[in-house]
């Protein structure tokens, strides 16, 4: 009796590898955007901050929890955003010995770049899907993924 899985057809139909493909479009898009208005120094690795950086600021170590990252790879991709003039480090006014990392000037308007792009890819989504399957969609993914939401504001 042959295996359920000795054929490798659910490779390429499993929902992780479905959703992992369409992130990767999403995402791509979003960098295509960014590089259209002037961002081309965007990078995928800066998506993973941007989404779990506050606005007003973010510890190191909490950032790497969020993206589910090493301290020290983190540490990497915030050297890296420093370096564009996008996030600094300052101290932490509740514990001298911690740094916080925050947006810059500059990093806020390439942030509202980074808002405008995913808006615009989005509705890109919308009008490729319908608004139907797309309400379905993020309703779906919101209730399936509620729980590992790692930021306190939704909005």
């Amino acid at each position: 009796m042959k295996s359920r899985t000795s054929g490798t057809a659910w490779r390429h139909a499993n929902i992780g590898r479905l959703l992992n493909n369409a992130v990767r479009r999403f995402e791509g898009r979003v960098l295509e955007l960014m590089s259209e208005r002037g961002h081309d120094e965007t990078r995928i690795a800066h998506i993973s901050l941007t989404r779990n950086l506050d606005v007003e600021g973010t510890r190191l170590t909490e950032l790497a929890r969020r993206a589910s990252m090493s301290k020290q790879a983190m540490g990497e991709l915030v050297d890296q955003c420093a370096a564009r003039g996008l996030v600094d480090r300052i101290a932490d006014p509740t514990d001298r010995r911690a740094r916080i990392v925050m947006f810059t000037p500059r990093g806020r308007k390439w942030l509202d770049a980074f808002r405008d792009a995913v808006d615009i890819a989005e509705r890109e989504m919308r009008a490729e899907l319908g608004k139907a399957t797309m309400d379905a969609i993020l309703k779906g993914l919101a209730v399936y993924g509620t729980e590992f939401d790692t930021l306190d504001d939704p909005k």
